[in-house]
């Protein structure tokens, strides 16, 4: 039985329609990842809840564990029940998980209330990178993924511009950024039910070259395994890649000013600066180089010339902790090549990931994007727990030394992954349905 806000497609969407379904797709995950946003106000949270740093610390390991459980199971569900069918009441039920926040009164309930919070969003979000890559053929892939990057870093800014506006509204209570996210959430979720849909199974079995040539690969009477997935060496080689690669990645997301602050002495101000001059020009060659990969259809080389511009900015970086003197401007120049190296190579690997899943099985795109969710959260349980201790120990110019080994790790893995290095001539751009059954 098919559920009445469930939309299913069982043609090709084209032109505007599916653009406003992808638009739909990447306002989801700017929702979703605004509603896990709490980095605005944990000063006056630990100050109201009497709670040390360690503690929060701890709360936000477990919450990110809960959550990278979630990925993994949100992306299994999601490959059986459908995208739009999990997504649409679990976004409602995490604009209530952000109500049950205002409820909290001792690390006890925060605890209770951030894995809550994790693990629905967890479920809830394994369902938008499978639904960008139904919607986007692989002519258009590269800068789809780029926007739906947008919306993990575009929380940020949201929810820091939200809190300095109402925070002094509202007597600085951080009970109010919880109610704003709850009721903002409920409105977005519902203009994304009115306006998303999903695609039929037939259709999520199909490599979708174009909005009009697509190529049948599987046999929908053989049920997807994950055995299929997984016993593909370039997949194992993207996922021990890309946990390597998100190591320095996660660093910068969590500890980016406070490193710099420990390490050179700044001020917030000037760290929060710097690492606004990283993310301005990580979000501009997600999209900029997105479309150039799209353009010319390439996806290892971008993403192994933004490895490796982002292995000498961060070597570079690396020494410059060690020293002394170094001006703000030229630390933003280094954060700003950082972050768009950084850029240059990711849209350009979320494509291709999502190309050599296909390849494999179509209809296991969510277990691959929900195999990714876990990783991501799982590194960041890594550096809410490890990272802390290695900087105490020794320094942050050491751990920054550990993270550029791991980027260097991930240059060999792209070789793995397949694709071409060079542009081929253009096929026709005909509609091609063939029964390419591998």
């Amino acid at each position: 039985m098919r559920l009445s806000y469930v939309r299913e497609l069982d043609e090709y969407p084209t032109g505007a329609r599916r653009m406003k379904i992808l638009t739909m797709a990447v306002l989801a995950i700017l929702i979703g990842s605004y509603e896990g946003q709490i980095a605005p106000v944990v000063p006056l949270l630990l100050k109201d809840l009497n709670m040390s740093l360690a503690t929060y610390g701890a709360v936000s390991g477990a919450a990110a564990v809960a959550g990278a459980i979630a990925s993994i199971l949100g992306g299994r569900l999601t490959d059986r029940v459908g995208r739009v069918r999990l997504l649409i009441p679990l976004m409602a039920l995490t604009a209530v998980c952000c109500f049950a926040m205002t409820l909290v009164h001792s690390p006890r309930d925060l605890l209770i209330a951030r894995i809550l919070l994790a693990f629905v969003d967890g479920v809830a979000m394994a369902s938008t990178a499978p639904l960008i890559r139904d919607f986007s053929p692989r002519l258009g892939r590269a800068q789809a993924f780029g926007f739906w990057t947008w919306g993990p870093v575009g929380a940020n800014f949201l929810a820091a511009a939200v809190a300095g506006w109402t925070l002094p509204i509202f007597n600085e209570s951080w009970r109010s950024q919880f109610v704003i996210m709850g009721c903002f959430s409920l409105v977005i979720s519902a203009v994304i039910a009115f306006n998303i849909a999903d695609l039929s199974p037939e259709l999520r079995a199909r490599i979708q070259h174009t909005e009009q040539a697509a190529e049948e690969v599987v046999d929908l009477e053989r049920p997807p395994t994950i055995r299929s997935l997984f016993a593909r060496r370039n997949i194992w080689a993207h996922v021990v890649g890309i946990s390597l690669w998100l190591v320095l990645y996660i660093t910068l997301s969590l500890f980016g000013q406070t490193m710099l602050v420990g390490a050179l002495g700044i001020s917030s101000a000037q760290a929060s600066t710097i690492m606004a001059a990283f993310w301005s020009l990580n979000l501009i060659t997600l999209i900029v180089t997105g479309r150039l990969s799209d353009r010319l259809q390439l996806r290892k080389p971008f993403s192994l010339g933004g490895t490796i511009a982002a292995v000498l900015v961060t070597a570079y970086l690396a020494v410059a902790l060690g020293q002394e003197g170094v001006s703000t401007g030229t630390l933003m120049v280094i954060g700003a090549l950082l972050g768009g190296s950084l850029g240059v190579a990711y849209a350009p690997w979320m494509a291709n990931y999502s190309e050599d899943a296909e390849d494999a099985d179509p209809r296991l795109q969510g277990t691959a994007w929900g195999l990714f969710g876990f990783l991501t959260k799982a590194i960041a349980v890594v550096g809410l727990l490890v990272i802390p201790h290695v900087v105490e120990a020794t320094s942050w110019q050491t751990w920054l030394f550990v993270a550029l080994g791991c980027l260097v790790l991930f240059i060999p893995a792209i070789l793995l992954f397949n694709g071409p290095w060079r542009r081929t001539a253009p096929a026709p751009a005909t509609a091609t349905l063939s029964n390419a059954e591998s």
